[in-house]
């Protein structure tokens, strides 16, 4: 394929945008190149600057479970940009898209609108540590809940050290109070509450990791969790960023059967505008501002067209639940025809899989944490990138992001796919 307009608009674009991109994992730093730049998409295709069609396996990073430019996700905010973008007054919709949101999943009274996945967890661990009183917080390696300067915390030198600033500008004080636990690990955890008795306010990580690929929680690593923080008075927050309302309606909460204290949304939620938030039951809930003394605000929070495609994609998931159903019978189908694939050529390989996440691992090792992630052979992951990028499959130019799958996708893009796959194998 071509990629000339896109490798020139990337130069302009550096001039004046720090590398180009205003998201680090875009400029496809770590597959090497130079990243497409796409100018329209539709159902389960991007189209680039170039004119070349990719079969998108990204999908906006999750947001598009239904497709690109969905009709009436967008006919829901076109009428509703008619009526102004912004106001900065309480709007019915803000109210129908959580009566919506707290019956689709279990265990929460209250739901908080903000504008980013980010922005939901920042404000879920200040909202934890305003209930109860505590200033630590634990969170896992591997674990991404954005670039709040608590969650940009690396290993330290043991088990139950502090974790250290892993991005200049993050202080040590913040790193103090974040302790790293290990994914899927239950003694790195136990060890952590031992060693910081009634100090940890709680615990937060995404029930299925979908930043160091697609890792699912092994059996009994979420009920452990839960049963830790009920004996420790430790608040359990799920950030559901990606896995809400794309798993299941109830996202991993209703999957698993363990209920967390805090939930935090973003992506699905908002239909594909910037929508993030956070709920939990009303005795948590009622500590924020203007009812409770924890602070939390945004002029842009519960913007009309936001909340206008988050309502029209809820309601479409809830009304046809069976969506669930098939967009995962495609994922697996997928899985499979990738893993007989890469075994038929001898390529050393795991899958993860769980509903419509995946993730392909160049690892002789299951895959079940960031070390074992960490452990694929990343050289061998650029050549299959760049590849299926040749081939007209857009996936994530990271080996540590998982793949989204969306119900727009057919059977004969999952076999075109698949034969990419099978022409790429002979190259690696």
């Amino acid at each position: 394929m071509i990629y000339k307009r896109s490798s020139e608009l990337f130069e302009n674009a550096q001039k004046v945008i720090p590398g180009g991109v205003n998201s680090p994992v875009r400029a496809f730093k770590a597959v090497g190149g130079d990243p497409i730049f796409v100018e329209r998409a539709e159902g389960a295709y991007l189209f680039d600057a170039d004119g070349n069609k990719f079969i998108d396996y990204i999908n906006s990073w999750g947001p598009m479970i239904l497709g690109h430019a969905h009709k009436p996700v967008v006919d829901a905010v076109i009428e509703k940009a008619k009526k102004g973008t912004s106001f900065g007054t309480p709007t019915e919709i803000e109210t129908r898209i959580a009566e919506l949101a707290v019956k689709m999943v279990p265990n929460i009274d209250k739901i908080r609108f903000v504008n980013s996945g980010t922005e939901a967890c920042m404000s879920a661990v200040r909202l934890a540590r305003g209930f109860n009183s505590k200033e630590k917080i634990i969170k896992f390696a591997g674990c991404y809940h954005g670039h709040s300067d608590s969650f940009l915390i690396q290993a330290g030198s043991g088990a139950i050290t502090f974790g250290t600033p892993n991005s200049p500008g993050v202080t040590q004080g913040t790193a103090k109070d974040t302790l790293l636990a290990k994914y899927n690990d239950l003694d790195s955890v136990k060890q952590l509450i031992e060693a910081n008795k009634k100090e940890i306010s709680c615990i937060i990580l995404e029930p299925v990791a979908g930043n160091m690929g697609c890792i699912p929680p092994q059996q009994g690593f979420l009920e452990g969790l839960r049963e830790l923080c009920d004996a420790n008075d430790i608040l359990l927050i799920f950030d559901e960023v990606m896995t809400g309302f794309r798993l299941a309606p109830g996202g991993v909460q209703e999957t698993s059967g363990v209920k967390a204290d805090i939930v935090c949304f973003g992506k699905v939620i908002g239909g594909g505008l910037p929508v993030g938030a956070f709920a939990a039951r009303n005795e948590i809930m009622n500590y924020l501002a203007p009812i409770g003394p924890v602070y939390q605000a945004g002029t842009l929070s519960g913007n009309p067209l936001a909340m206008a495609a988050g309502l029209a994609m809820l309601t479409e998931l809830d009304e046809n639940r069976e969506i669930f159903e098939s967009i995962n019978k495609k994922t697996q189908y997928l899985h499979e025809g990738i893993a007989k694939v890469l075994k038929e050529n001898n390529i050393t390989h795991t899958i993860n899989r769980f509903g419509s996440m995946i993730s392909v691992h160049f690892a002789e090792e299951r895959v079940v944490d960031f070390d074992t992630a960490a452990n694929g052979n990343n050289e061998t992951f650029k050549k299959f990138f760049h590849g299926m990028l040749d081939h007209g499959i857009y996936i994530a130019p990271s080996a540590f992001e998982t793949w989204f799958i969306t119900e727009a996708l057919s059977y004969e893009d999952i076999d075109k796919t698949i034969h990419a796959v099978r022409e790429i194998s002979k190259t690696l």
